[in-house]
């Protein structure tokens, strides 16, 4: 079973702020070079989509309530969202802050009927939460994904064994995900428009379209998927970017922005129990070009100021002085363990100021305190 948020953002605005329900509502960055993050359905008639650049959505739906997102009540209220699938559901795979994967398989002994276990989750979001979802009930994950997505909002479709074949044939090939523009139009070059086409397309073909995943996209398109629903599923990497709303052309403008990266980066880090061995540094130039630089310490890291040292050594190996769109920082090849290992004398207080700091962003929020540059 897969079970999304129906405009989940905006759902919650509308939720807290009775004045919204009914009208268009997008959240996301309100700057000039912001994106929107969920619109509600109400501003999606106009067009507006996630991700869609903010200027555009302002243009298509100048009507609309622009708000910039409030991830602290987001969190609050995924949270419960997370503790009723849990409740309900013995595996429970969290995918974002607003879906998740329920292994529901099985529980036809207790349910009678495994779709009553979906209907009674869909019952508890809209009572306990005042909210809606919309559920797809199928063999694996990527029919039970799909199904959800069919009937939005407030939906649940199944896709029953015997169905499978017929069921997902006629739908377009888009329905697949990681099938994008580019992939669609290299597949209507050979006549392949529908998810049934390209299940049974020419092995061939679908390499020249999709390379190495050539073999795992034609299975999907048969409607095989074995992964399992996993419970927990440690991160590869942990980080942070953002786009500037007017571009950055020196060092120092620079280095302040990774000097505010790095503490964003470092805080989710040391949330999560994570360190690790690798930074990476990505840069998008004024030009869209984007460049990566990465390099690996001696030992594990996790604090603030050695991640901003690393990430100030990778910034002068680029070229920052034609402008910079954007910065990112992540640290990668994680590991359980704290941090103090890049040499630095103070290390005892290095890890009580920085826990110092958690503290207080875990009370009041991210945004309470800021380093200054002296400071590294």
């Amino acid at each position: 079973m897969h079970i999304d948020m129906d405009a989940f953002f905006a759902s919650v605005e509308q939720l807290d702020n009775p004045e919204l329900k009914g009208k268009p509502v997008i959240v996301g960055g309100l700057s000039c070079r912001g994106v929107v993050s969920t619109c509600s359905y109400e501003a999606r008639k106009y067009g507006v989509h996630s991700a869609m650049a903010m200027m555009e959505a302002r243009r298509l739906c100048p009507n609309a309530e622009f708000l910039p997102g409030r991830m602290w009540r987001y969190k609050e209220v995924s949270q419960r969202i997370m503790r009723i699938f849990q409740e309900e559901a013995p595996v429970v795979e969290q995918l974002s802050i607003d879906e998740a994967f329920l292994d529901v398989s099985g529980m036809e002994l207790l349910a009678k009927d495994v779709r009553n276990v979906g209907w009674r989750i869909k019952e508890r979001i809209k009572t306990e939460l005042g909210l809606t979802c919309s559920v797809g009930l199928a063999p694996n994950k990527f029919l039970a994904k799909m199904a959800s997505e069919l009937q939005k909002p407030d939906g649940f479709t199944v896709i029953r064994h015997e169905e499978v074949g017929s069921f997902i044939a006629p739908l377009p090939v888009t329905k697949i995900f990681g099938i994008g523009t580019a992939a669609k139009q290299s597949l209507q070059q050979f006549g392949i428009t529908t998810i049934g086409q390209l299940a049974q397309a020419d092995k061939a073909v679908v390499r020249k379209v999709f390379g190495k995943n050539a073999d795992k996209v034609q299975l999907l398109a048969m409607g095989v998927d074995n992964r399992e629903v996993v419970p927990e599923t440690p991160p590869k990497s942990i980080g942070r970017e953002t786009t500037f709303e007017k571009d950055l052309f020196t060092f120092e403008e620079c280095k302040a922005a990774l000097l505010e990266l790095s503490g964003q980066t470092g805080f989710r880090l040391r949330n999560k129990g994570y360190s690790g061995r690798t930074l990476t540094l990505k840069m998008k130039s004024a030009d869209f070009k984007i460049i990566t630089r990465s390099i690996s310490s001696e030992g594990d890291i996790s604090c603030d100021e050695e991640i901003f040292s690393l990430a100030v050594k990778l910034l002068q190996e680029v070229n920052y002085k034609n402008g910079v769109r954007l910065l990112g920082v992540t640290v990668s090849n994680l590991s359980d363990g704290s941090c103090g290992s890049l040499g630095f004398e103070e290390n005892t207080r290095l890890l009580q100021r920085n826990a110092t700091v958690d503290a207080l962003k875990k009370r009041f929020g991210e945004k309470i305190i800021q380093r200054g540059g002296r400071q590294c």
